[in-house]
């Protein structure tokens, strides 16, 4: 069971006033997580995604749960991996931690889409990309 870690720092522009994560400023960084898996590990940039094949990975659902706050200049390690493969969607399960803090956790449902046409349709995953999410599949 291999995992997908991404470290990002907390900026400035990822916190309110008094230097807390604005909790919306997650759902970024989650996407960036995302975005990064795809391009680094299963190589298939959202670039490559969006402009050249016309398909997509929009979040259908996620669920997210806050354990404690994060603060300007803190390493949050972004750890992904993949806790259901189906058809046409995959779930994912995100950790965030600090220093061994854990500081969120998130699952989150992504449907492979289509963008050709006048509104998306969900289409069966790729045999190359369900090989690739089993590989940071847990049991």
């Amino acid at each position: 069971m291999a995992a997908y870690h991404l470290a990002q720092r907390v900026l400035f522009q990822h916190c309110d006033p008094a230097g807390i994560v604005f909790y919306p400023r997650y759902f970024e960084m989650i996407n960036a997580t995302v975005e990064q898996w795809f391009a680094d590990e299963l190589q298939f940039s959202f670039a490559k995604m969006h402009l050249t094949e016309k398909v997509g990975v929009p979040t259908a659902a996620i669920e997210t749960h806050f354990k404690a706050p994060s603060f300007l200049e803190d390493r949050l390690d972004f750890n992904l991996q993949v806790e259901k493969i189906g058809t046409k969607s995959v779930n994912l399960q995100l950790r965030v931690s600090c220093a061994e803090q854990l500081r969120l956790e998130a699952k989150i449902t992504l449907v492979f889409v289509c963008l050709q046409g006048a509104v998306p349709k969900s289409i069966v995953w790729r045999s190359d990309l369900r090989e690739k999410f089993a590989a940071f599949q847990f049991d």
